[in-house]
């Protein structure tokens, strides 16, 4: 497992604002920034400080990715025909972690990680522990028989806070998802406003 896990609230608290939505995070008590000087009064920021945001804000919300991973995800979404914000997004949201998440199988993308990494789920009835794993359009995923159980399954699908987007197609009684197509950023159910034409300014000047 990887030490980011615990760096969700951290996160949130770096960016200001509450990413992922949830009830617990610490922006909802604290909108300052982290450290000893996070309750100065915040300056107005550059053109390349709002890019660097956007990607960081992008990055973290996806399970803190590595700039590399991140960095080989945007080269594709630019060879991809068509707008290379959409096509960010879309293989953002087939990363099998991604979809494990929306399909309400965990409660948060971490634990999406976690929840893959061990082996927990299927893809077209094959194991699959990739979380970076990019799914098809009509692929069905699904939780192992034996992980059906598993308390935080259980947990994960009564979360009231979030929703499945219909983009996939979730029957929480047998545990399974079909991805049915591939979303643009105004089908994703952001709890922020994401912003990806600044993360192509950013990687255009960088």
């Amino acid at each position: 497992m990887t030490k980011r896990t615990s760096a969700k609230y951290k996160i949130d608290r770096r960016m200001g604002e509450n990413i992922w939505g949830r009830p617990k995070s610490p922006v909802n008590r604290r909108e300052y920034g982290p450290g000893q000087h996070g309750q100065r009064r915040k300056g107005k920021m550059s053109d390349f400080g709002l890019q660097l945001r956007a990607k960081q804000k992008l990055k973290g919300y996806y399970g803190d990715l590595t700039e590399k991973q991140f960095r080989r995800i945007f080269s594709e979404a630019e060879r991809v025909r068509g707008d290379t914000g959409e096509n960010l997004i879309g293989l953002l949201e087939r990363r099998l972690d991604a979809v494990v998440y929306r399909a309400k199988f965990v409660p948060t993308i971490f634990a999406a990680r976690q929840f893959v990494n061990h082996g927990h789920v299927k893809v077209n009835g094959k194991r699959v522990n990739i979380p970076s794993y990019r799914v098809k359009e009509g692929d069905v995923i699904e939780v192992r028989d034996r992980s059906k159980q598993l308390a935080i399954v259980l947990e994960a699908a009564q979360l009231p806070e979030r929703d499945v987007p219909d983009y996939i197609d979730a029957d929480h009684s047998k545990m399974a998802a079909t991805f049915v197509r591939t979303p643009g950023l105004g089908d994703v159910p952001y709890a922020v406003q994401m912003e990806p034409n600044l993360v192509i300014e950013y990687y255009a000047q960088n």
